[in-house]
């Protein structure tokens, strides 16, 4: 697949596959096609340069190394250099990976071979990428700039495959998703349920991390969806494609002073330990700003962003605590401070990249049964 870089930093067609042409580099080798069997043993996955022959994924053609070529008349425009998208996705992956090695493990090719892709890339570039003067993978200016140009080609890439399945409507292939584990445990398996009833052929693959470690994630393209606590400073690059409110309500153990209180107000709840998540999540933004604009001190206890875990501390009387209303049970007793708190969880992905229809399919269900 042709990428071209010049002024426009754009994709350039999906005509044709891989070979890396520049102005400076007329009379290097380039790649010729041959009919798909023609004996080339090596899949297209596993080559590790540009003169090896490989398959191009589209058209099912094999390519190996021919007789020198002039580009396309259209493409020998002095400065500009088209750039092969498997070492696009290369560079990518040693940048999201931090490492050689755990790149080359992630795309299935051995350590030599993904260097040698990333050295090919900052040959037709003309400039290095990746500083490899330090143990830990560092950026070059250059690296930096590309980053997120790179990023939005294979986004294209993904957009044009999405387009062009043979069948547009339907709902198979796998699906990868990420949740909270709070979503994962209060919200998850009734879609899932339904979900994997309806469309069986759907491969799931499920991860469950922190909310702000979803979003870093899905910046690498790690997940197709994440279904997360939405946070007031998301990136534009994220879209939201669905949400719902999660009511909070303050709570503590059945024995606690607390409970005690018919009404109890911000300051009785400022003269004991407060359990609640990490000062980064949305819920303690919330409350802290309750006790900021009140001025009155805040001691927060134990932080964890678990909140089974913040719920099992309050039941047993370790401090007060706000949680989502659905998770109090006879274990917590509810404290009727004048203060609503509220947070809103969603489901979001990556704006600019297409949906696959799968997860077109999950988020149907998830509109459905979150505003039953």
């Amino acid at each position: 697949m042709w990428a071209r870089f010049g002024p426009s930093m754009a994709l350039n067609g999906f005509e044709t596959v891989i070979p890396i042409h520049s102005p400076k580099l007329r009379g290097c080798p380039q790649l010729l096609g041959a009919q798909a069997g023609t004996g080339f043993p090596k899949p297209w996955s596993a080559r590790d340069g540009a003169t090896e022959p490989y398959r191009d994924v589209f058209t099912g053609v094999f390519w190996k190394a021919g007789p020198c070529l002039q580009p396309p008349p259209n493409l020998q425009a002095e400065g500009t250099v088209l750039v092969d998208s498997n070492a696009l996705k290369a560079f990518l992956t040693i940048v999201d990976q931090g490492s050689f090695s755990e790149a080359a493990e992630t795309l299935h090719l051995t350590q030599p071979a993904i260097s040698k892709r990333l050295a090919a890339l900052e040959n037709q570039l003309g400039t290095s990428l990746i500083d490899r003067s330090h143990r830990k993978i560092r950026l070059t200016d250059a690296g930096s700039r590309l980053l997120p140009h790179a990023r939005r080609i294979l986004d294209e890439i993904h957009n044009a495959r999405v387009a062009l399945s043979p069948d547009s409507g339907q709902v198979e292939g796998e699906l990868q998703i990420i949740a909270s584990h709070h979503i994962g445990l209060h919200h998850l398996p009734n879609w899932l349920r339904r979900f994997k009833r309806e469309y069986p052929q759907v491969s799931i693959n499920l991860q469950f991390m922190e909310s702000d470690a979803a979003y870093e994630q899905m910046r690498k393209r790690n997940a197709e969806l994440a279904f997360v606590t939405l946070s007031d400073s998301m990136e534009p690059s994220f879209h939201v494609f669905a949400q719902w409110p999660d009511k909070m309500v303050f709570v503590a153990g059945a024995e606690h002073p607390l409970a005690a209180l018919e009404k109890p107000e911000l300051s009785d709840l400022a003269d004991h330990p407060a359990l609640l998540p990490d000062t980064s999540t949305a819920t303690y933004r919330v409350v802290s700003r309750l006790f900021l604009e009140a001025n009155l001190h805040l001691n927060p206890q134990m932080p964890t962003n678990y909140l089974e875990t913040i719920k099992m501390m309050t039941s047993v009387g370790l401090g007060w605590s706000v949680l989502p209303q659905r998770m109090v049970d006879e274990s917590l007793r509810l404290l009727e401070v004048d203060h609503p708190v509220s947070r809103v969880l969603g489901g979001i992905g990556l704006a600019g990249r297409q949906l696959s229809n799968a997860a077109v399919a999950l988020l149907a269900i998830v509109q459905e049964e979150e505003s039953a």
